[in-house]
């Protein structure tokens, strides 16, 4: 399996609180430059991936928002295979969750050595974090939102490493949000 990240982020690398969430003065950052050819651009991604890989946080906002959603995305993330990385929870409720156990690196490495679809990750900073320090990721999709934050969770973590990214696509959209998409450098 592919693993592909994608997240939203503000110029200047933030990832807190895109939706709404509480835990930032700038909450909900997203809604002020969204436009339909951008839900359709996530839908097409959400679509074509065969399960989720979550960490905690988002697993618990998402097992939260989606079940009690509908339509064609809503359908999706409710049926599709969902694996959750946690060192603190002990079961998963949501419809097809399954947490994942041990090492969250060697759990990540036998979801890929399986054959399918892309494995989608969003949001889950912490995972995310590992996730890049372990060489994990196969393709980073960043939909940049043109506005600063000035504080708040980034995307990347600390690392003494250099990552290093090859551009395979760019899409812009009329709100001045621009998606960048990078595979992994051989």
């Amino acid at each position: 399996m592919q693993l592909i990240v994608s997240e939203f982020v503000t110029l200047d690398g933030v990832m807190e609180a895109p939706g709404g969430e509480p835990t930032h003065p700038h909450s909900g950052w997203v809604f002020d430059h969204l436009s339909p050819e951008q839900e359709q651009y996530k839908l097409r991604e959400t679509l074509e991936a065969e399960a989720l890989l979550l960490g905690r946080v988002t697993y618990e906002g998402f097992s939260q928002a989606w079940p009690g959603r509908g339509g064609e995305f809503a359908d999706k993330m409710n049926a599709m295979p969902k694996y959750v990385a946690s060192t603190t929870l002990d079961r998963v409720d949501w419809s097809g969750s399954r947490l994942l156990e041990g090492d969250v690196a060697a759990a990540v490495r036998e979801l890929k050595a399986r054959d399918g679809g892309p494995l989608l990750v969003a949001g889950s900073r912490t995972l995310v974090h590992t996730l890049l320090t372990e060489r994990l990721v196969d393709e980073l999709r960043l939909m940049v939102f043109p506005v600063m934050l000035g504080s708040g969770i980034r995307v990347f973590p600390e690392s003494p490493d250099k990552l290093e990214f090859e551009l395979t696509d760019t899409q812009v959209f009329s709100t001045g949000v621009v998606a960048h998409t990078y595979r992994t450098a051989a």
